[in-house]
């Protein structure tokens, strides 16, 4: 039996709204509704997103304390919940890391591309890796192709990125209309990446649920949700994020695999 595999859920993301799909959680109330409904299903971990009350992406520090309580109160205590510093554009590497330095949360992802965007970076965001590091946070870096896993190694070879609480995640695809994933997507990044630290991917489109199927067979660790893909493996479209969830863990007994839960998805995503 192989490890126990970390299935987060991702709710909302950053660009769709209720036009998209009118169960899509935009509010800390919906969101919560949706994160105790998805650890129901086998969720261990909240990949969370907020908005401002337009339904603009966010990354206020109130408004993610506003939702992280009220998935304390539906979803239980002690669901790993990981904000995110994602941009979409809107914020700077200097306001990324002032909102998590202000959240300091238990975890976030954030995008290499976006908060290290080039060489004049590192050096504020060493000093940003490092003090969460100290702190116990677990951090994600999230990776869009495999010249960002080259980069992300060499970074973590300067010292740039500290080895503690470190994790990646694979994107496979990007945010184009039509976009569907493939699980020989993942293939690539594997091949450059040395394996040293725990890995998720997220994926695209209705063949989501054959990515996460090919992460859980390989050893790594799975999101899905509304933030990247509407539909079922049949091609109709999910109720929620919570029956994407639902989908990916009913694949892991032919695998060896069982959903881990909140403590073991702690542990398991610090190498």
């Amino acid at each position: 039996m192989m490890a126990p595999i970390v299935i987060a859920a991702a709710p909302n993301g950053a660009r769709r709204g209720k036009a998209d799909h009118p169960a899509l959680p935009l509010t800390a109330e919906e969101i919560a509704r949706e994160a105790a409904r998805c650890r129901e299903a086998g969720a261990a971990m909240l990949h969370l997103h907020v908005r401002e009350a337009d339904g603009r992406h966010s990354l206020d520090p109130d408004a993610y304390r506003d939702a992280i309580a009220a998935v304390r109160r539906e979803a239980g205590a002690d669901l790993l919940i990981q904000p995110t510093t994602e941009a979409v554009g809107l914020y700077t590497p200097e306001a990324q890391m002032a909102a998590m330095d202000e959240l300091r949360p238990e975890a976030f992802s954030a995008a290499l591309r976006e908060l290290v965007p080039g060489a004049a970076a590192e050096p504020a965001a060493a000093r940003f890796y490092a003090a969460h590091a100290a702190a116990g946070v677990l951090v994600q870096h999230i990776l869009y192709d495999t010249a960002d896993v080259a980069r992300f190694e060499k970074l973590v070879r300067r010292g740039v990125i500290p080895d503690a609480g470190c994790s990646v995640l694979f994107v496979l695809g990007r945010y184009t209309v039509g976009q569907t994933s493939d699980p020989r997507d993942l293939l690539p990044f594997l091949a450059a990446f040395t394996g040293r630290f725990p890995w998720m991917l997220c994926a695209f489109g209705a063949r989501e649920g054959a990515c996460a199927a090919t992460a859980a067979a390989l050893g790594g660790h799975v999101r899905v949700g509304f933030e990247n893909n509407l539909w079922l493996a049949d091609g109709t479209t999910a109720p929620g994020t919570a029956a994407l969830v639902a989908q990916a863990a009913a694949a892991l007994p032919l695998l060896g695999r069982t959903p881990a839960d909140p403590a073991a998805a702690r542990a398991l995503l610090r190498p």
